[in-house]
């Protein structure tokens, strides 16, 4: 008989992860259970388990989960480090994948089993994992701390407004919001001191202007005039419906003292992502970028990373959900699509603020191609935010091609 060389299988490990503990279930092509879900903790002895037992396998294994915000990490980590190949996918696209019947059960070793499939069914599909330094880990993982601190602020922003609006009405558009650069708040400063408008009309406009001069020295912030006489003309003219008592010092000041606080997280926050985005070689670049500035420069790379990930600019820009998907069915082809939303809040967050500071200093930005087409599309009448999320296309494929271009250097 004639030698046969021996054909190394292919062998698919899916992962269903949950909080501490995972579902796995091995298979061979066609449905071929090798393993049948079993849960496993993520800690070093159960890993350690199931590690040494996919090592007893002599075919080539591919490890498959979904991205489950930090759930997965301990999991991915500790195989990556074991060299095995995992492939982490977009939840959405395990739900289309597995939603294929008219009964679709649900259970962890339903979806161990599901997930492993996938993995046979696309084993071949080309994947690519870059690999992640601790800065860029690091600094991701402050990007979405700011994220999720900026919502628990607003949060609070609107309970000291629900209060302001009943003790000192009117006085919301005069006094400047908080600073990202410098963590400081001029309203929730002053009306800590001025929480009622009897506060202010208790004295007579001249004097309360020079009492707002000696706050604003003392507070470190620009005096004018013209605005302490409006401050000063919404109080006499406004209608409290709290009264000025202890009782409404108390609402007022102790929401600002939790503001102040989150405000001083914040503050932080983005000084280490500052700090941090600094080590990594395309912050130069990023930061020479029109509208980039230290609020934005550090979260917009936290959040992109390595832009070589992306297989071409338009891969990051669909990862930003700006982008339109076509739709065509025989004859017709739809024109008037809108942006997708499927992709990263954080980035279209970013670009929202990066093309708002744009508009705001046209002048300043005379000259750059991000301002010039973003003024292009309003003059041909489009709306405001659709001319703005454009302009966002064009920046993130400028900012594809310079990024690349600098990390492909700082290899050679």
């Amino acid at each position: 008989m004639k030698n046969i060389k021996e054909v190394r299988l292919l062998i698919s490990v899916g992962v269903d992860v949950s909080k501490g503990k995972s579902t796995v279930c091995i298979l061979k092509p066609y449905g071929e259970v090798i393993m049948s879900p079993n849960d496993y903790e993520h800690t070093l002895s159960d890993l350690k388990k199931l590690a040494d037992q996919m090592d007893s396998f002599e075919d080539e294994i591919h490890v498959t989960m979904e991205a489950t915000g930090n759930y997965h990490f301990p999991i991915a980590t500790y195989l990556k480090k074991r060299d095995y190949d995992v492939r982490i996918i977009n939840p959405l696209e395990m739900k289309r994948y597995r939603c294929q019947g008219i009964r679709n059960p649900k259970t962890d070793s339903i979806d161990a089993f599901m997930i492993a499939q996938y993995g046979i069914d696309f084993w071949f599909r080309p994947f690519q994992d870059y690999v992640v330094g601790d800065e860029r880990i690091e600094l991701k993982t402050l990007g979405m701390q700011y994220f999720k601190t900026m919502k628990t602020r607003q949060d609070r922003y609107l309970v000291l407004e629900s209060v302001i609006d009943r003790a000192l009405p009117g006085i919301g558009g005069v006094l400047n919001g908080y600073d990202k650069s410098t963590g400081k708040d001029k309203k929730s400063d002053f009306v800590y001191d001025f929480y009622h408008a009897k506060k202010i009309t208790v004295y007579s406009e001249n004097r309360f202007c020079d009492r707002y001069e000696s706050w604003s020295t003392k507070k470190g912030y620009r005096y004018s005039e013209k605005e302490a006489r409006q401050l000063y003309s919404i109080a006499k003219d406004s209608i409290p419906t709290l009264p000025s008592s202890e009782n409404t010092k108390l609402m007022v000041q102790d929401a600002v003292k939790i503001l102040r606080e989150v405000d001083a997280a914040l503050h932080d926050i983005l000084t280490r992502m500052n700090e941090t985005a600094k080590c990594l070689p395309e912050y130069t670049t990023v930061m020479d970028m029109k509208g980039v500035g230290v609020s934005i420069g550090p979260r917009l790379i936290a959040e992109i990373g390595d832009p070589r990930r992306f297989h071409s600019a338009k891969a990051l820009i669909a990862f930003a959900g700006i982008d339109a998907p076509p739709y065509q069915s025989g004859k017709f082809t739809g024109t008037e699509r809108h942006m997708s939303k499927r992709g990263s809040r954080v980035m279209r967050k970013i670009g929202f603020e990066l093309m708002d500071t744009i508009n705001k200093h046209q002048k300043l930005y005379a000259g750059d191609p991000v301002c010039e087409y973003f003024l292009a599309k309003r003059a041909e009448g489009k709306k405001y935010r659709v001319a703005m999320f454009a302009a966002y296309n064009k920046f993130l494929r400028i900012y594809h091609s310079r990024v690349s271009a600098v990390l492909n250097e700082n290899v050679k």
